[in-house]
């Protein structure tokens, strides 16, 4: 989870999220060096003395300020591309867990366990633990083996959701009427936090969801 002065993104647990922070330290050192190169010249202009009154157009010029950005888009471009299949591709998952939004509580399934059920409300202040989270920990965590592959399975029972869990890299919108997918691999174990990151009405922010990682011996 986020801690105090934490500017930058979670340490991953997954590969997935792995590769979004690469790609995002890719794409911010293209947007440093833009931004030094546009700043430099736009300085320099300050100092520019030199006037061509016969300049009409400049053929050159324009030819290389319009296919260097198109070059630079490229590798912005494919990188992003790559990881999007990436995200999207579904593996042969050990573990299946449906989520199902409700205002404003998560209710999960453990399909492949004979159907277990439970409701994961945020605990309140006044009977949170002295070690726990304000507004993050929840009564029924959900716990999931490590270094297994897991399938979740997202819906919603009246309004539109969104189970995110930043340090796995997962974000998938729960619809009412529909059924949306997505696979994560967790590495290490830990507590990773989340919250439903859709506006769907008052307090939204109240829907945390916590994951409990344990090997697979004791899971």
């Amino acid at each position: 989870m986020s801690t105090w002065a934490n500017l930058g993104l979670q340490d991953s647990a997954s590969p997935l999220m792995e590769q979004l922070i690469f790609f995002h330290d890719h794409t911010l050192l293209i947007l440093v060096m833009i931004t030094v190169l546009v700043g430099y010249l736009m300085f320099m202009l300050f100092y520019n003395n030199y006037i061509n009154r016969f300049l009409l157009h400049g053929q050159l010029i324009e030819m290389i300020w319009t296919i260097l950005p198109a070059i630079i888009l490229l590798f912005i471009a494919l990188p992003s591309l790559r990881l999007l299949y990436l995200l999207d591709e579904i593996n042969e998952p050990s573990v299946t867990l449906k989520s199902i939004g409700h205002q404003w509580y998560w209710s999960y399934e453990y399909s492949d366990f004979n159907n277990i059920e439970f409701d994961s409300y945020m605990v309140p202040t006044n009977e949170l633990e002295t070690d726990g989270f304000r507004l993050l920990d929840v009564d029924n965590r959900i716990v999931l083996p490590m270094n297994s592959q897991i399938r979740i399975l997202v819906t919603a029972a009246d309004v539109i959701h969104s189970w995110t869990i930043p340090a796995l890299g997962v974000k998938v919108d729960g619809t009412p009427g529909r059924l949306n997918q997505t696979n994560f691999f967790i590495n290490r174990p830990g507590l990773f936090y989340g919250q439903c990151s859709e506006i769907c009405g008052a307090n939204h922010s109240f829907m945390p969801i916590v994951i409990e990682s344990v090997p697979v011996n004791y899971f």
